[in-house]
């Protein structure tokens, strides 16, 4: 494992809502783009094959116009429990293209864990490879956590 390999964002964040609706917000295209990338941005596009073996695509698109796309893979998908991907920086039609010069692997790991309790759900992100840029990263998951917070409170 090289160095860009083992730094790793971990954010979570504990929601007062059923775990089926935090299910639903990650694995649900009309209900992963209400909320998915940090403030200010949107996600225009969202296509969730989800099985093990399935792919996804989706995209945010910044203030500025500026549209950003991501695929992978899912490795694991265990119903209400976690969903285990691999997340790479690729074109609108899904091709990876290198994020060498972001100072990241081409591909990252992303393990997405839910835990029921109380009538609240806890959702924990651990996203491996993001090199320089993982402090970014972290304030950017918190910023999407903020933002399906704000849609589960609206009842989306």
């Amino acid at each position: 494992m090289d160095q860009l390999e083992e730094i790793q964002v971990e954010v979570s964040r504990t929601f007062e809502a059923p775990l089926e609706l935090l299910w639903k917000a990650w694995t649900e295209p009309e209900h992963f783009m209400k909320w998915y990338g940090p403030k200010g941005f949107t996600a225009p596009t969202c296509e969730i094959d989800l099985r093990e073996g399935g792919r996804h695509l989706w995209s945010m698109l910044s203030p500025d116009g500026k549209q950003m796309y991501s695929t992978g893979t899912y490795k694991e998908v265990v119903p209400m429990e976690r969903l285990v991907y691999s997340d790479s920086y690729s074109d609108a039609e899904g091709n990876i293209i290198s994020s060498a010069e972001m100072g990241m692997p081409t591909t990252m790991d992303v393990t997405v864990t839910f835990e029921h309790a109380d009538g609240k759900t806890t959702v924990t992100v651990s996203h491996v490879g993001y090199g320089a840029s993982a402090e970014h990263a972290g304030m950017g998951w918190e910023q999407a956590f903020e933002k399906l917070a704000s849609v589960l409170a609206e009842g989306n």
